[in-house]
Protein backbone atom coordinates (compact mmCIF):
# COMPACT_ATOMS: atom_id res chain seq x y z
CA UNK A 1 0.00 0.00 0.00
CA UNK A 2 1.12 3.96 -0.97
CA UNK A 3 2.20 5.82 2.13
CA UNK A 4 -0.24 8.29 3.23
CA UNK A 5 0.04 12.10 3.40
CA UNK A 6 -0.55 14.16 6.08
CA UNK A 7 -3.19 16.14 6.45
CA UNK A 8 -3.61 18.86 9.08
CA UNK A 9 -7.49 19.86 10.18
CA UNK A 10 -6.15 23.01 12.78
CA UNK A 11 -3.26 25.35 13.37
CA UNK A 12 -1.92 23.67 16.27
CA UNK A 13 1.44 22.11 16.87
CA UNK A 14 1.09 18.08 16.16
CA UNK A 15 3.22 16.45 18.02
CA UNK A 16 5.02 14.60 14.88
CA UNK A 17 6.16 18.36 13.79
CA UNK A 18 7.51 19.92 17.13
CA UNK A 19 11.08 20.22 17.30
CA UNK A 20 13.66 20.03 20.51
CA UNK A 21 13.68 23.48 22.24
CA UNK A 22 9.94 24.69 21.18
CA UNK A 23 7.63 27.01 23.93
CA UNK A 24 3.92 26.22 23.91
CA UNK A 25 2.31 28.63 25.65
CA UNK A 26 -0.91 26.71 25.71
CA UNK A 27 -2.22 23.54 23.94
CA UNK A 28 -4.38 20.76 24.68
CA UNK A 29 -3.18 17.53 24.44
CA UNK A 30 -5.02 13.95 24.91
CA UNK A 31 -3.27 11.86 28.13
CA UNK A 32 -2.79 8.71 26.80
CA UNK A 33 -1.15 7.25 30.03
CA UNK A 34 -0.07 8.86 33.30
CA UNK A 35 2.00 7.37 36.00
CA UNK A 36 3.47 9.12 39.68
CA UNK A 37 6.88 8.06 40.50
CA UNK A 38 10.23 8.59 42.56
CA UNK A 39 13.37 10.25 41.81
CA UNK A 40 16.41 9.14 43.12
CA UNK A 41 16.64 11.53 45.42
CA UNK A 42 12.98 10.78 46.51
CA UNK A 43 10.96 13.30 45.46
CA UNK A 44 7.59 12.94 43.24
CA UNK A 45 7.11 13.16 39.18
CA UNK A 46 4.32 12.49 36.80
CA UNK A 47 5.50 10.20 34.02
CA UNK A 48 2.76 11.06 31.00
CA UNK A 49 2.23 9.80 27.62
CA UNK A 50 1.45 13.18 25.60
CA UNK A 51 -0.39 12.34 22.18
CA UNK A 52 -2.49 13.57 19.16
CA UNK A 53 -3.87 12.05 15.92
CA UNK A 54 -0.25 12.31 14.24
CA UNK A 55 1.60 10.39 16.93
CA UNK A 56 2.87 9.99 21.15
CA UNK A 57 5.25 12.30 23.29
CA UNK A 58 7.10 11.27 26.33
CA UNK A 59 5.79 14.36 29.30
CA UNK A 60 7.39 14.89 32.29
CA UNK A 61 6.12 17.20 35.23
CA UNK A 62 9.02 17.32 38.00
CA UNK A 63 8.27 18.35 41.25
CA UNK A 64 4.80 17.18 41.33
CA UNK A 65 2.31 16.17 43.88
CA UNK A 66 -0.26 13.44 44.56
CA UNK A 67 -3.32 15.83 44.06
CA UNK A 68 -1.51 17.20 41.33
CA UNK A 69 -1.02 13.62 39.39
CA UNK A 70 -4.85 13.20 40.68
CA UNK A 71 -6.18 15.80 38.91
CA UNK A 72 -4.59 14.75 35.37
CA UNK A 73 -7.87 12.79 33.38
CA UNK A 74 -6.24 9.45 32.06
CA UNK A 75 -7.89 8.94 28.74
CA UNK A 76 -9.13 12.85 28.33
CA UNK A 77 -7.68 16.00 27.66
CA UNK A 78 -5.79 18.63 29.55
CA UNK A 79 -4.14 22.18 28.75
CA UNK A 80 -0.89 22.42 28.89
CA UNK A 81 1.99 25.19 28.56
CA UNK A 82 5.84 24.01 28.48
CA UNK A 83 8.75 22.79 26.27
CA UNK A 84 10.19 20.43 24.31
CA UNK A 85 13.41 19.04 24.77
CA UNK A 86 15.92 16.54 23.34
CA UNK A 87 16.66 13.76 25.93
CA UNK A 88 18.70 10.64 25.18
CA UNK A 89 18.20 11.24 21.36
CA UNK A 90 14.17 11.49 21.47
CA UNK A 91 11.67 14.14 21.92
CA UNK A 92 10.22 14.99 25.13
CA UNK A 93 7.89 17.87 26.84
CA UNK A 94 8.44 19.56 30.07
CA UNK A 95 5.10 20.28 31.49
CA UNK A 96 5.12 23.80 33.29
CA UNK A 97 1.96 24.60 33.78
CA UNK A 98 -1.72 22.37 33.09
CA UNK A 99 -5.40 22.39 33.49
CA UNK A 100 -8.61 19.84 32.36
CA UNK A 101 -9.63 20.92 28.93
CA UNK A 102 -13.03 21.62 28.22
CA UNK A 103 -15.77 20.42 25.73
CA UNK A 104 -15.44 22.78 23.10
CA UNK A 105 -11.94 23.51 23.67
CA UNK A 106 -10.46 21.19 21.34
CA UNK A 107 -11.46 19.42 17.67
CA UNK A 108 -11.72 15.66 18.22
CA UNK A 109 -10.34 15.21 15.30
CA UNK A 110 -6.73 16.16 15.95
CA UNK A 111 -6.74 13.51 18.38
CA UNK A 112 -7.79 10.31 16.66
CA UNK A 113 -5.52 9.05 14.32
CA UNK A 114 -7.03 7.20 11.31
CA UNK A 115 -5.79 5.28 8.53
CA UNK A 116 -5.73 7.49 5.12
CA UNK A 117 -6.86 4.71 3.04
CA UNK A 118 -10.50 4.53 1.86
CA UNK A 119 -12.09 2.08 4.63
CA UNK A 120 -15.07 0.51 2.30
CA UNK A 121 -12.48 -0.09 -0.57
CA UNK A 122 -10.13 -2.26 1.96
CA UNK A 123 -13.11 -3.71 2.78
CA UNK A 124 -13.51 -5.00 -0.44
CA UNK A 125 -10.70 -5.94 -1.48
CA UNK A 126 -10.03 -7.99 1.49
CA UNK A 127 -13.73 -9.71 0.77
CA UNK A 128 -12.38 -10.54 -3.09
CA UNK A 129 -9.29 -11.92 -1.61
CA UNK A 130 -10.97 -13.88 1.00
CA UNK A 131 -13.78 -15.27 -1.47
CA UNK A 132 -10.85 -17.04 -3.23
CA UNK A 133 -10.70 -19.59 -0.64
CA UNK A 134 -11.52 -22.77 -1.84
CA UNK A 135 -11.91 -25.66 1.21
CA UNK A 136 -15.99 -25.18 1.76
CA UNK A 137 -15.45 -25.64 5.66
CA UNK A 138 -13.12 -23.12 5.98
CA UNK A 139 -15.31 -20.44 3.10
CA UNK A 140 -18.57 -21.08 5.63
CA UNK A 141 -16.64 -19.67 8.55
CA UNK A 142 -15.15 -16.69 7.47
CA UNK A 143 -19.12 -15.77 5.70
CA UNK A 144 -19.95 -16.79 9.74
CA UNK A 145 -17.62 -13.77 10.88
CA UNK A 146 -18.23 -11.59 8.19
CA UNK A 147 -21.58 -11.29 8.20
CA UNK A 148 -21.84 -10.72 12.44
CA UNK A 149 -21.96 -7.03 11.64
CA UNK A 150 -20.70 -6.00 15.48
CA UNK A 151 -17.76 -8.03 14.34
CA UNK A 152 -17.62 -6.22 10.58
CA UNK A 153 -18.12 -3.08 12.03
CA UNK A 154 -15.42 -3.11 14.89
CA UNK A 155 -12.88 -4.74 12.26
CA UNK A 156 -13.43 -1.60 9.80
CA UNK A 157 -12.37 0.55 13.02
CA UNK A 158 -10.10 -0.86 15.37
CA UNK A 159 -6.91 0.38 15.45
CA UNK A 160 -3.85 -2.58 14.89
CA UNK A 161 -2.49 -1.97 18.46
CA UNK A 162 -2.34 0.81 21.29
CA UNK A 163 1.02 1.83 19.70
CA UNK A 164 3.81 0.73 17.74
CA UNK A 165 2.06 -0.06 14.77
CA UNK A 166 -0.88 0.57 12.42
CA UNK A 167 -2.01 2.27 15.38
CA UNK A 168 -4.83 4.36 14.30
CA UNK A 169 -8.67 4.03 13.10
CA UNK A 170 -8.64 1.47 10.62
CA UNK A 171 -5.57 0.10 11.49
CA UNK A 172 -6.32 -3.73 12.25
CA UNK A 173 -8.09 -3.93 8.17
CA UNK A 174 -4.92 -1.95 6.82
CA UNK A 175 -2.67 -4.65 8.40
CA UNK A 176 -5.15 -7.66 7.26
CA UNK A 177 -5.41 -6.18 4.49
CA UNK A 178 -1.64 -6.01 3.81
CA UNK A 179 -1.12 -9.11 5.42
CA UNK A 180 -3.90 -11.20 2.55
CA UNK A 181 -1.81 -9.47 -0.44
CA UNK A 182 1.65 -10.37 0.53
CA UNK A 183 0.10 -13.74 1.33
CA UNK A 184 -1.81 -13.75 -2.53
CA UNK A 185 1.75 -12.84 -4.27
CA UNK A 186 3.59 -15.73 -2.50
CA UNK A 187 0.73 -18.52 -2.52
CA UNK A 188 -1.15 -17.65 -5.53
CA UNK A 189 -3.73 -15.16 -6.24
CA UNK A 190 -6.37 -17.73 -7.01
CA UNK A 191 -5.17 -20.91 -6.30
CA UNK A 192 -1.57 -23.31 -5.29
CA UNK A 193 -1.06 -23.24 -8.99
CA UNK A 194 1.55 -20.28 -8.80
CA UNK A 195 2.78 -20.68 -4.94
CA UNK A 196 6.29 -20.61 -3.84
CA UNK A 197 5.00 -23.55 -1.46
CA UNK A 198 2.78 -25.18 -2.83
CA UNK A 199 3.03 -28.00 0.14
CA UNK A 200 1.57 -25.08 2.32
CA UNK A 201 -2.23 -24.67 2.51
CA UNK A 202 -3.37 -21.19 0.74
CA UNK A 203 -6.56 -21.71 2.26
CA UNK A 204 -5.54 -21.98 5.92
CA UNK A 205 -3.22 -18.66 5.46
CA UNK A 206 -5.91 -16.99 4.25
CA UNK A 207 -8.55 -17.68 6.67
CA UNK A 208 -5.47 -17.42 9.09
CA UNK A 209 -4.64 -13.84 8.53
CA UNK A 210 -7.81 -12.44 8.35
CA UNK A 211 -8.68 -14.23 12.18
CA UNK A 212 -5.00 -13.85 13.87
CA UNK A 213 -6.28 -10.16 15.23
CA UNK A 214 -9.91 -10.52 14.92
CA UNK A 215 -10.24 -10.58 19.11
CA UNK A 216 -9.07 -6.66 18.79
CA UNK A 217 -11.93 -5.73 17.38
CA UNK A 218 -13.24 -5.54 21.13
CA UNK A 219 -9.60 -5.96 22.98
CA UNK A 220 -9.36 -2.01 22.34
CA UNK A 221 -11.30 0.79 22.82
CA UNK A 222 -10.79 3.65 20.79
CA UNK A 223 -13.62 6.34 21.06
CA UNK A 224 -11.54 8.99 22.53
CA UNK A 225 -8.18 6.90 22.77
CA UNK A 226 -6.99 4.06 22.56
CA UNK A 227 -6.56 1.48 25.37
CA UNK A 228 -7.45 -2.03 26.39
CA UNK A 229 -11.51 -2.88 27.49
CA UNK A 230 -12.23 -5.06 30.39
CA UNK A 231 -12.34 -7.79 28.24
CA UNK A 232 -8.83 -7.30 26.43
CA UNK A 233 -7.44 -7.04 29.94
CA UNK A 234 -8.87 -9.57 31.71
CA UNK A 235 -9.24 -12.13 28.37
CA UNK A 236 -6.82 -10.45 25.01
CA UNK A 237 -6.91 -10.94 21.59
CA UNK A 238 -5.73 -14.58 21.52
CA UNK A 239 -7.61 -16.11 23.97
CA UNK A 240 -10.75 -14.18 22.17
CA UNK A 241 -10.28 -15.32 18.82
CA UNK A 242 -9.97 -19.09 19.74
CA UNK A 243 -13.44 -18.33 21.62
CA UNK A 244 -15.29 -17.09 18.39
CA UNK A 245 -13.81 -19.52 16.11
CA UNK A 246 -15.07 -22.15 18.25
CA UNK A 247 -18.47 -20.17 18.54
CA UNK A 248 -18.68 -19.68 14.98
CA UNK A 249 -17.88 -23.53 14.42
CA UNK A 250 -21.44 -24.13 16.12
CA UNK A 251 -23.47 -21.89 14.04
CA UNK A 252 -21.98 -23.40 10.90
CA UNK A 253 -22.57 -26.88 11.83
CA UNK A 254 -26.07 -25.88 13.20
CA UNK A 255 -26.68 -23.95 9.58
CA UNK A 256 -25.70 -26.37 7.56
CA UNK A 257 -26.08 -29.40 9.58
CA UNK A 258 -22.14 -31.08 8.69
CA UNK A 259 -19.80 -31.22 11.04
CA UNK A 260 -16.60 -29.29 10.84
CA UNK A 261 -13.97 -31.30 10.91
CA UNK A 262 -12.42 -31.43 14.16
CA UNK A 263 -8.75 -31.29 12.82
CA UNK A 264 -9.09 -28.55 10.83
CA UNK A 265 -10.42 -26.38 13.36
CA UNK A 266 -7.40 -27.42 15.56
CA UNK A 267 -4.79 -25.95 13.12
CA UNK A 268 -6.67 -22.91 12.74
CA UNK A 269 -7.02 -22.68 16.48
CA UNK A 270 -3.48 -23.11 16.64
CA UNK A 271 -2.58 -20.58 13.83
CA UNK A 272 -4.37 -18.10 16.18
CA UNK A 273 -2.75 -19.36 19.37
CA UNK A 274 0.48 -19.09 17.78
CA UNK A 275 1.08 -16.19 16.00
CA UNK A 276 3.04 -14.27 18.34
CA UNK A 277 5.38 -16.55 18.01
CA UNK A 278 7.11 -16.60 21.15
CA UNK A 279 5.96 -17.42 24.89
CA UNK A 280 7.28 -13.89 25.94
CA UNK A 281 5.19 -11.76 23.69
CA UNK A 282 2.16 -13.68 24.43
CA UNK A 283 1.49 -16.43 22.48
CA UNK A 284 0.08 -19.35 24.24
CA UNK A 285 1.77 -22.04 21.48
CA UNK A 286 4.58 -21.47 19.17
CA UNK A 287 4.09 -22.43 15.68
CA UNK A 288 4.08 -25.68 14.95
CA UNK A 289 2.43 -26.22 11.41
CA UNK A 290 4.14 -24.65 8.02
CA UNK A 291 0.68 -22.24 8.43
CA UNK A 292 1.89 -20.77 11.39
CA UNK A 293 4.86 -20.20 10.80
CA UNK A 294 4.25 -18.28 7.82
CA UNK A 295 1.61 -16.56 9.70
CA UNK A 296 3.43 -15.41 12.31
CA UNK A 297 6.70 -13.95 9.79
CA UNK A 298 4.10 -12.36 7.39
CA UNK A 299 2.61 -10.38 10.45
CA UNK A 300 6.18 -9.57 11.87
CA UNK A 301 7.25 -8.25 8.62
CA UNK A 302 4.29 -5.87 8.20
CA UNK A 303 4.52 -4.27 11.33
CA UNK A 304 7.94 -3.64 11.61
CA UNK A 305 8.25 -2.70 8.40
CA UNK A 306 5.19 -0.18 9.30
CA UNK A 307 7.34 0.81 12.19
CA UNK A 308 10.07 1.78 10.07
CA UNK A 309 8.66 3.29 7.43
CA UNK A 310 6.77 5.31 9.75
CA UNK A 311 9.50 6.59 11.89
CA UNK A 312 11.67 7.38 8.28
CA UNK A 313 8.35 9.77 7.22
CA UNK A 314 8.08 11.55 10.81
CA UNK A 315 9.14 15.07 10.41
CA UNK A 316 11.50 15.14 13.36
CA UNK A 317 14.97 14.71 12.90
CA UNK A 318 14.35 15.34 9.45
CA UNK A 319 17.99 17.00 8.83
CA UNK A 320 19.70 13.46 10.00
CA UNK A 321 19.83 10.77 8.09
CA UNK A 322 18.59 8.59 11.17
CA UNK A 323 15.49 8.66 12.83
CA UNK A 324 14.46 9.16 16.04
CA UNK A 325 15.32 6.00 18.72
CA UNK A 326 12.44 3.42 18.05
CA UNK A 327 11.56 1.73 20.90
CA UNK A 328 9.34 -1.36 19.65
CA UNK A 329 12.25 -1.95 17.19
CA UNK A 330 15.10 -1.01 19.41
CA UNK A 331 17.15 1.02 17.51
CA UNK A 332 17.28 4.05 15.34
CA UNK A 333 16.43 3.65 11.72
CA UNK A 334 18.75 4.54 8.79
CA UNK A 335 16.97 6.81 6.25
CA UNK A 336 18.99 7.25 3.32
CA UNK A 337 18.19 5.17 0.20
CA UNK A 338 21.40 4.55 -1.10
CA UNK A 339 20.24 2.37 -4.14
CA UNK A 340 18.66 5.30 -5.53
CA UNK A 341 21.02 8.15 -5.03
CA UNK A 342 23.61 5.75 -6.94
CA UNK A 343 21.68 4.88 -9.85
CA UNK A 344 22.80 6.91 -13.24
CA UNK A 345 21.35 9.73 -14.23
CA UNK A 346 19.12 7.96 -16.86
CA UNK A 347 18.35 5.58 -14.51
CA UNK A 348 16.52 7.43 -12.24
CA UNK A 349 14.29 8.52 -15.01
CA UNK A 350 13.28 5.18 -15.15
CA UNK A 351 11.95 3.79 -11.80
Amino acid sequence: MPPATKTATSSRRFIADLQPGEQIADQVFMIAKKDLRTTTNGGLYIHLVLADRTGQLLGRIWSATQQQYETIPEGGFLRIRGRTESYKGSLQFIVDGMKPAQPGEYELGDFIPRTPYDVDEMWERMLAILRTIRNPHLLGLIKAFVKDEGIAAGFKKAPAAVANHHAYLGGLLEHTLSLLELAVRIFGRTDEKDSFYPDVSRDLVLAGLFLHDIGKTVELTYDTNFTYTTNGQLVGHIAQAAIWIDRKVAEVEEETGQPFPRDLQDVLTHIVLSHHGQYEFGAPKLPSCPEAIVIHYLDNIDAKLHMALSAIRDARNAESDWTEWVKALETRIYKKNVVAETRAPSEKQHP
